[in-house]
């Protein structure tokens, strides 16, 4: 089945007003036989001003289905509150529960600010980005699970009070990201407050739960404070680089022979702040060398972040991971880790004493 699909000529995804039948039972490996592909959901609401729902954007990151499947069970027999957008992302990689699959781009890299050019996954996303922002949505929520431990976080790419507001509904851990582009959160935080949450492992009942408590108070929402409350609740943080093995090094965490051996512990270092002298693996040869990529804005190289002693891979500087995954494919397909520091609202770094 084609990622390209065409309802008519100037529609690339399926738009649908009803839920399908057997839709709120599906589970995500079995969307596939319910939808078409790609699908975004138009569903009416008393209050015609809608909330965006993304999900499935990775095929095996499934919280976001299970936790909108729950509300709408709930809130369809007596009418929505409010009308929902509901895109329903990489069905065919659901399928096989995976993330994307090999001829695939990641559906989380297609929004417009990408820097591909010219696919017509990218022209699909521009054109839902379209029709949403004909809408004006009122927020947008992009729904995700992590392969490693995390704690529920949410990622905004602005640090206004509505975006942190938003956030701070799903979680008191806040990243203010700049990178990668072409994200669904940093496109639609031009129309309306947008944040990516990251509800931990899938298949856990706690991470379906965090969501759907997000997105009830999402449909009830009237309006955004103008101003942040209780910021000495939030721990805020940037990310400053992205961490990565070269595309053709081999890895892994269980001790075997590779380029880079990763201790097999590694993801629960996640969000804890780890100062320099900690171990991450071993390399085999001394010529291997993580890649560590800007993470925030700005273009130039973020510096090391690790040294290379006696085989061992060390942070050489004071750090908060988060995404580290003991996941080899997920590191392929995406990164290592992020590494972040924290900041105050104004965005300004906040270094130990």
């Amino acid at each position: 089945m084609s990622d390209r699909l065409h309802q008519n000529a100037n529609q690339p995804c399926a738009v649908l007003h009803q839920l399908p039948e057997g839709f709120l039972d599906c589970p995500a490996d079995r969307l596939i036989q319910l939808l078409p592909g790609p699908t975004l959901f138009d569903l009416p609401g008393k209050d015609p001003r809608p909330l965006f729902i993304s999900t499935l954007l990775h095929g095996n990151e499934d919280s976001g289905l299970n936790a909108i499947q729950t509300v709408l069970k709930q809130q369809l027999p007596r009418g929505l509150r409010r009308s929902l957008l509901l895109f329903i992302g990489n069905v065919r990689a659901a399928a096989q529960q995976r993330r994307t699959l090999p001829d695939q781009l990641d559906y989380n890299r297609i929004w417009p600010g990408t820097k591909i050019m010219n696919h017509p996954l990218v022209a699909m996303a521009r054109w839902i980005f379209d029709y949403a922002a004909c809408r004006r949505p009122i927020a947008s929520i992009d729904i995700h699970n992590n392969t490693g431990f995390n704690p529920p976080y949410g990622c905004v790419p602005k640090l206004e009070p509505h975006f942190i507001a938003l956030a701070r509904m799903f979680s008191s851990y806040i990243v203010h990201f700049e990178r990668p582009f072409g994200t669904h959160t940093a496109a639609f935080s031009t129309l309306c407050p947008a944040v990516t949450v990251e509800c931990g492992k899938a298949g856990k009942e706690s991470a379906t739960q965090q969501a759907v408590g997000l997105i009830e108070a999402c449909l009830d929402l009237q309006a955004f404070d103008n101003e942040i409350r209780a910021p000495d609740q939030i721990d805020l943080l940037r990310t400053y680089a992205i961490v990565k093995p070269p595309r053709d090094a081999s890895i892994s965490f269980d001790g075997q022979r590779a380029d880079f051996i990763f201790r097999k512990d590694i993801d629960r270092l996640n969000f804890k702040e780890i100062q320099a002298g900690e171990v991450f693996g071993f390399v085999e040869n001394d010529f291997h060398k993580l890649e560590i990529l800007p993470g925030d804005g700005l273009d130039s190289p973020p510096g090391d972040y690790f040294d290379y002693v006696n085989g061992k891979i060390l942070l050489n500087k004071a750090a908060i991971p988060a995404m580290l995954t003991c996941d080899p494919q997920a590191v392929k397909l995406d990164c290592l880790c992020y590494l972040m520091h924290r900041i105050n609202l104004d965005g300004a770094r906040l270094y130990s004493e």
